[in-house]
C-alpha cells in the first residue's frame, strides 16, 4: 500500500527561487500558486515561469493552483501547464459545481484534478463535486475564503464544513482531504494543536505555506507508537485467523478494521521530512 501525502507546500509562481526552495524542502507535494499568492500585475510572469519549470519532470510531485475558474485567467493557465511533463496535478480554486470539474477534465484530458471548496455553495455541493469525474482525485477546503463567506468568528464554526468535506470525500471513494493552511507561520504550537483537531475530524495531512511547518504537520499525522502496536496486533490476528473475530482484550476486528491497520502501517513506512 502506497503511503498518501501528508504535506503540501505552497509556493508563489512568480518567485522562482522560492519555488526552487520548496522543491528541496522535503514536502510530499509542492503546489505552485498562480492565484492568491500572485499580484495581478505578475500573473502572466507567474504562468510563464511555471510553464518553463514544468517543461521538465520534477524531483517531487508538483501541482499548480490556477486562477478562479469563473475568471478571465483560468483558461490561459490551463492551456499553459496542463500537458507539461512536470505537472502532477491541477488544483482548482473556488469550485461550486460538478460541471466545473467535468469542464476542466474534458478541456485538459488527463492530469489529476483537486477541488478547493471555499464558499458555502461549494460546501453544500461537496458530494456532487467529489463524485463528478474520475479525474478528480481530491477535495479540500479553502478556509480563509470560507470563513469570510460564512462570517465565522471562531475557528470551531468551521467544524461542520470540515466534517462535510471529509464525509463527501469518503462517500465518493476519494482519499481523506488534507487540512487547509495554518496562516501564522511562527505559531508552531497552534499549528500542532490544530493538526491534532483536524486528525480527530478525519483529515489526513495539511497544506503549508512555509517549510518550518512541514515537520510539525508530519509529526501530527504520523501514527504514535501505541497506534503502531495496535495495528500490528490486528494484522497478526487477521493473518492467523482470517475473518471477523474478537481479540483477547475484547476488541472486535473485521475487514474495515484490518484495512485501517494497513493504512496506519503504510504511513509509518514513509520517508520523513528533513
Amino acid at each position: 500500500m502506497t503511503a498518501p501525502p501528508l504535506t503540501w507546500l505552497y509556493a508563489p509562481g512568480d518567485r522562482p527561487r522560492v519555488v526552487a526552495g520548496a522543491l528541496a524542502a522535503g514536502a510530499d507535494v509542492v503546489v505552485i500558486d498562480l492565484e492568491d499568492a500572485v499580484a495581478p500585475d505578475r500573473k502572466d510572469y507567474a504562468r510563464d515561469a511555471t510553464a518553463e519549470l514544468l517543461t521538465d519532470p520534477q524531483p517531487v510531485p508538483v501541482h499548480v493552483r490556477v486562477n478562479a475558474l469563473d475568471g478571465p485567467l483560468a483558461a490561459a493557465d490551463l492551456a499553459a501547464v496542463a500537458a507539461l511533463p512536470g505537472l502532477s496535478g491541477l488544483r482548482l480554486p473556488k469550485v461550486t459545481s460538478a460541471e466545473q470539474i467535468t469542464g476542466v477534465a474534458e478541456a485538459t484530458a488527463g492530469p489529476p484534478l483537486y477541488a478547493l471548496l471555499e464558499t458555502a455553495l461549494g460546501v453544500e455541493r461537496a458530494y456532487g463535486i467529489a463524485a463528478s469525474h474520475p479525474s478528480l482525485r481530491g477535495v479540500f477546503l479553502g478556509e480563509a475564503d470560507l470563513r469570510a463567506d460564512l462570517g465565522v468568528r471562531d475557528d470551531t464554526g468551521l467544524d461542520w464544513s470540515r466534517s462535510r468535506v471529509v464525509v463527501a470525500a469518503r462517500a465518493a471513494g476519494l482519499a481523506p482531504p488534507a487540512q487547509s493552511v495554518h496562516p501564522d507561520t511562527r505559531d508552531l504550537e497552534g499549528l500542532a494543536a490544530s493538526c491534532a483537531h483536524g486528525r480527530a475530524l478525519g483529515f489526513l495531512g495539511r497544506a503549508a505555506i512555509h517549510p518550518r511547518q512541514l515537520p510539525i504537520i508530519e509529526r501530527a499525522y504520523l501514527p504514535t507508537e501505541r497506534e503502531l502496536e495496535e495495528a500490528e496486533t490486528i494484522l497478526k490476528a487477521a493473518t492467523a485467523q482470517p475473518g471477523a473475530q474478537a481479540l483477547p482484550d475484547g476488541r472486535f476486528i473485521d475487514a474495515a478494521v484490518v484495512a485501517a491497520a494497513r493504512r496506519t502501517l503504510s504511513l509509518a513506512r514513509r520517508p520523513s521530512v528533513p
